[in-house]
């Protein structure tokens, strides 16, 4: 059995999802999927507390499936703008867990971790395995994860 480290970008699969099919992401669709005959190291899922309570029973859903639910605070500037995201995080995650695991599972179509990916498959000797809304997720990360993974009907609710 492979180990697996599990990173999500809730807001970033959120938004494209929504965008591309107008559905949401399944996500215990997608944790059966890439649990099946791997263990798993850490899972995380990246998101932004707005404070509101059907918010609340989505972490509490992650939680139950099998995530550890990290939360950033909800942003807005002065100017109207909102700041929320876990670039950051998940990135330091990732480097501390990959040499614990073969395989590194980044759910998000964010160009930002194009660099990530391509340092733990180089430096780290791991697989990466991306997911990503195919339309919206960045050529620089596709190129640099070992494997692309199109979200599709099959992984919507």
């Amino acid at each position: 059995m492979k180990k697996v480290v599990i990173l999500v970008d809730v807001q970033n699969v959120y938004y494209t999802t929504r965008q591309t099919f107008r559905r949401n992401f399944d996500y215990n669709r997608f944790w059966a999927q890439v649990t099946t005959n791997n263990t798993v190291v850490k899972a995380f899922a990246y998101a932004i507390e707005r404070g509101d309570s059907k918010q609340r029973e989505f972490q509490n859903i992650l939680r139950a499936i099998g995530f550890e639910v990290k939360l950033k605070p909800f942003i807005q500037r002065s100017d109207g703008s909102a700041k929320g995201d876990w670039d950051v995080g998940i990135t330091i995650d990732a480097l501390e867990y990959a040499p614990q695991a073969d395989e590194v599972i980044l759910v998000s179509g964010d160009g930002d971790f194009a660099l990530l990916a391509d340092n733990i498959r180089h430096s780290k000797g791991k697989t990466v395995t991306v997911y990503g809304v195919e339309q919206l997720t960045a050529n620089s990360l596709i190129k640099a994860a070992n494997e692309f993974i199109a979200i599709d009907q099959s992984l919507l609710l």
